[in-house]
């Protein structure tokens, strides 16, 4: 037909390269369709690790932003973190990973996004946003090699807007693991917790790993087979790869 004679060329990226391809529609209905699948947006509940005073840069998540189908970090054009509340938890169990169950709320951006990494969302916070709206308050950052095996704390949010903070067991530690996000292996010992959420469940991705007063990383998956127990990045893995704070 003469509808399905147009054909028109495009450009797409392949991984790193950019090749040009010859696109030639299909009609279908009087519609005209090239079989393509778009996915333009994405979103999600996840935690904010850290946020740094002076130059308003902030890390969250602990892995990347990553396609439900392909399982590959979503190219980013631009992004906003929001203000998210809590409403219902599924709980972890063995073989199937829970949930917090959250909606974002109205008009509430804090701030921009700029990098989607394999350890991390970055970007920077509105100029607007005040620190006393987290609560948050000032810790040191250990670099990896003063983090220890033992006893620790995550701080999280399972029920409403306002983080709490639980005991874990941080079990291993991978020094080398440079810029991975299964640096560490942590178990949750807290029992309010693990009565509330059954262990580490989706949504609580970037919840800060704090021992002896500093921040030295942040929950980043869970295993399937042990609710209970999962894997962390170290907090200066993440903030190398911070385009503002990073060297």
């Amino acid at each position: 037909s003469k509808l399905a004679s147009i054909c028109c060329r495009s450009s797409l990226r392949r991984g790193d390269a950019e090749i040009l391809v010859t696109l030639t529609p299909e009609s279908e209905n009087g519609f005209l369709k090239i079989g393509t699948f778009v996915r333009d947006s994405a979103a999600g509940i996840g935690t904010l690790t850290f946020r740094e005073p002076d130059s308003r840069a902030f890390g969250g998540l602990g892995h990347a932003v990553s396609d439900v189908t392909t399982g590959d970090a979503v190219p980013l054009s631009s992004g906003e973190i929001t203000s998210a509340e809590i409403y219902d938890v599924v709980k972890g169990k063995k073989g199937c990973a829970g949930e917090l169950c959250g909606i974002i709320l109205p008009n509430s951006d804090i701030g921009e996004i700029s990098a989607n990494t394999s350890v991390g969302v970055f970007g920077t916070l509105s100029e607007d946003y005040s620190a006393s709206e987290d609560g948050g308050k000032c810790v040191p950052v250990a670099y990896r090699r003063e983090v220890k095996t033992g006893a620790a704390t995550i701080l999280t949010t399972a029920n409403g807007n306002s983080p709490r903070e639980y005991s874990i067991e941080i079990e291993r530690l991978n020094l080398l693991d440079a810029n991975g996000s299964k640096a560490m292996v942590i178990r949750i010992t807290d029992k309010e917790l693990l009565s509330q959420t059954g262990g580490i469940v989706r949504g609580m991705s970037g919840s800060p790993i704090l021992q002896n007063g500093r921040l030295v990383g942040a929950v980043t998956h869970v295993f399937l087979n042990d609710p209970t127990r999962g894997y962390g990045v170290f907090a200066d893995t993440m903030l190398s790869q911070c385009p503002v704070t990073g060297s």
